[in-house]
């Protein structure tokens, strides 16, 4: 049972940096777990962060169920219309395979863009709908396990006027529709991951909440060009250690 309280733990840190947590999971469940499929137990326990997104943000969830704010409630449903046409097809194709090292530096590159088209203030801003496709297909994408969903969509976000509070919040909210139709899909298609992973959503779910909170206090006192260049550096020093060891 431990080893699942690990996975769960590590999943509720590292959902909310732009680390792909599912190659983080594959990676580490290659040592702890077998006779599962890592990267449907890897999407599987996105589901405890999925209730830590709903339970910070249910203010948000009001106003979005309650039509208060119907702008934030086409956005939510053009990038989750989108992220389904890419991912799925992606999953079925990517859901046996792990390029983690090659999609890390990929998006330590576009986290290098992120920094660069919020420190320059000349680059022209796209509108709200506009990084609603760009962020669901980057959202699609990410069902690759090693590629990075927030990394994908703060870059996405970067191109829009938005502030870095509102890319974090956007990158978190938008994950919820589609985390919850991916985790409904994989329990009618493998039940037997609520008996493996239950402990593991649990875990995920309390660890996720206070990292996210913390987060989130850590990004009104930071600019974000300097998370976006943290996080850059995060992933190529994850490459390099992956290149090197695994």
């Amino acid at each position: 049972m431990w080893r699942y309280i690990l996975l769960g733990a590590v999943q509720g840190v590292v959902e909310w940096i732009p680390i792909s947590s599912e190659g983080v999971s594959v990676i580490l469940g290659k040592y702890l777990i077998e006779g599962v499929n890592l990267v449907d137990l890897a999407l599987f326990l996105h589901l405890g962060t999925l209730l830590a997104v709903l339970v910070y943000f249910w203010r948000d969830w009001v106003k979005i169920f309650t039509l208060r704010n119907p702008q934030l409630l086409k956005f939510l449903f053009k990038t989750t219309i989108l992220t389904g046409i890419v991912g799925y097809p992606l999953y079925r194709l990517a859901r046996n395979s792990f390029l983690g090292n090659y999609l890390l530096i990929i998006t330590g590159v576009g986290l290098l863009f992120t920094a660069y088209f919020q420190q320059n203030r000349r680059t022209k801003k796209w509108s709200f709908n506009k990084i609603a496709w760009l962020s669901g297909i980057l959202q699609g994408m990410a069902v690759i396990p090693g590629f990075s969903r927030s990394g994908a969509t703060f870059f996405g976000l970067s191109f829009g006027k938005l502030k870095s509070s509102q890319i974090l919040k956007l990158s978190y909210l938008m994950s919820a529709p589609v985390i919850l139709m991916g985790s409904v899909f994989l329990l009618v298609e493998q039940p037997n991951l609520i008996r493996e992973g239950w402990i593991a959503t649990i875990v995920s779910f309390g660890v996720g909440l206070i990292s996210l909170r913390l987060l989130f206090r850590l990004s009104q006192r930071i600019n974000f060009f300097w998370v976006a260049i943290f996080f850059s550096l995060l992933c190529f020093v994850g490459a390099i250690i992956n290149f090197c060891f695994i």
